[in-house]
């Protein structure tokens, strides 16, 4: 009998799962895992800084918690501090909802010097996950190059060329304000191996870019075509239209502002150049980019630590629509792959969840004690769970040492997130 479900990984696919399964079954009472203190993964860890309507999300997932059925068990590491096997003797079934946290090497010449970066560690640096509150990167030459051409890449530049005034009312934390603030920028490169058509962020967020006080993207007239190319869907040709004539208006722009954004089409990196740390990127058949930052941002893959499955060539969990095996499940980007908006994941999470509670329709087994044997284990071994009461009390604080304008001043530290601990 299925009552007691865990979910391991408390972003928006785990917590859009959760809220699946209650809808149809509000009996169940689920247990969320974060080996963070905080919840909310990607939306909190991910999602730009400046971007708090996106962030809004976490309203419906509050509203979850404050139900009752679900129990928030921050600092607990799924796979080490509580083995999955020992999870999944006392629940009935387990989700896998952990993301994608590991970058893809570049798999470039000097892509290990002092000033490269991946973009899960950069993007982390600058939310304020903790594992990479010390990153402290090299932001001290006029060039910084982002390779790729996706979303992250465009917030990436977008964060880096705001001014502090630009930023008041986001979230960023206040060591990388104070970092990119003594920047001096004067040309940033985004760059990939495609051409426009084959870019994959979207208009809304390109267009951001024409937008910002000291930034003027810079396009080639000549790297543009004139029309789309045949055969693409009506959406999708729908969105390439636009972020085509987006770059043709950036390519007419003739303002001058302090940094220039340089837009590099079918460009492919070649090397990273430097002796002590980065002195530059070369392109292969063309120039090298006098840049000191080189931050790449070409797609994550799925790291599982203890006994959690790993990812497979992929970067993903092997699993057949969600199921690995009887009673154990993924969503999310370790289901898929990193692709899709913070929406993407409801539709997915309730397929998902729609295909557990059919596996345990007719299932006559004796319901597993869940929480209560659980608890009592973690106990046992010394694990200080953090719970949504100690995450309210990490909340209040961000929240009362926010400057004007800032919904929070973010605790980026492992250690002053555990002086929240009960």
């Amino acid at each position: 009998m299925l009552h007691h479900i865990a979910i391991v990984g408390s972003g928006p696919s785990g917590l859009f799962c959760a809220d699946a399964l209650l809808r149809q079954r509000p009996d169940l009472k689920i247990d969320v895992f974060d080996r963070l203190p905080t919840p909310y993964g990607l939306v909190r860890f991910g999602v730009a800084p400046d971007h708090q309507g996106t962030k809004a999300v976490t309203r419906q997932f509050d509203r979850l918690f404050a139900g009752g059925a679900l129990r928030f068990l921050g600092h607990v590491q799924v796979g080490r501090d509580l083995p999955l096997a020992n999870l999944r003797q006392h629940y009935d079934a387990v989700v896998l909802a952990l993301g994608a946290h590991a970058d893809r090497p570049l798999g470039l010449p000097g892509e290990d010097l002092p000033g490269r970066y991946g973009s899960m560690a950069f993007v982390g640096w600058y939310n304020g996950h903790p594992d990479f509150r010390d990153l402290d990167p090299l932001l001290d030459r006029p060039g910084a190059a982002v390779i790729g051409m996706g979303n992250v890449a465009i917030d990436i530049v977008r964060v880096l060329g705001k001014t502090r005034a630009e930023m008041a009312t986001s979230d960023l934390t206040a060591h990388a304000a104070d970092k990119i603030a003594a920047a001096n920028f004067t040309d940033l490169y985004i760059l990939g191996r495609r051409g426009p058509i084959e870019a994959s962020f979207t208009s809304a967020e390109l267009a951001e870019l024409g937008k910002m006080e000291r930034v003027r993207p810079v396009v080639k007239k000549s790297d543009l075509p004139e029309a789309l190319p045949a055969g693409l869907d009506a959406i999708e040709a729908r969105v390439k239209e636009k972020n085509l004539s987006i770059l043709h208006e950036f390519a007419d722009r003739t303002d001058e502002k302090p940094i220039r954004l340089h837009f590099l089409f079918n460009a492919t990196p070649d090397a990273i150049v430097g002796s002590e740390r980065v002195e530059g990127l070369k392109i292969k058949n063309g120039p090298t980019l006098e840049v000191g930052t080189v931050i790449s941002a070409i797609g994550y893959r799925t790291a599982a630590d203890g006994d959690l499955p790993q990812s497979d060539a992929r970067g993903v969990i092997a699993n057949q629509e969600g199921r690995i095996e009887p009673g154990l499940y993924v969503v999310g980007w370790a289901k898929r792959g990193p692709s899709g908006t913070i929406p993407t994941n409801r539709a997915e999470a309730k397929t998902v969840a729609d295909l557990l509670l059919a596996d345990y329709a007719n299932d006559a087994a004796p319901a597993k004690q869940g929480s209560a044997a659980l608890d009592a284990w973690l106990s046992s071994r010394g694990v200080h769970v953090m719970d949504w009461a100690c995450w309210k009390r990490i909340e209040a604080a961000e929240i009362a040492a926010a400057l004007p304008g800032s919904p929070r001043a973010k605790l980026a530290a492992w250690e002053d997130l555990r002086k929240h601990r009960q």
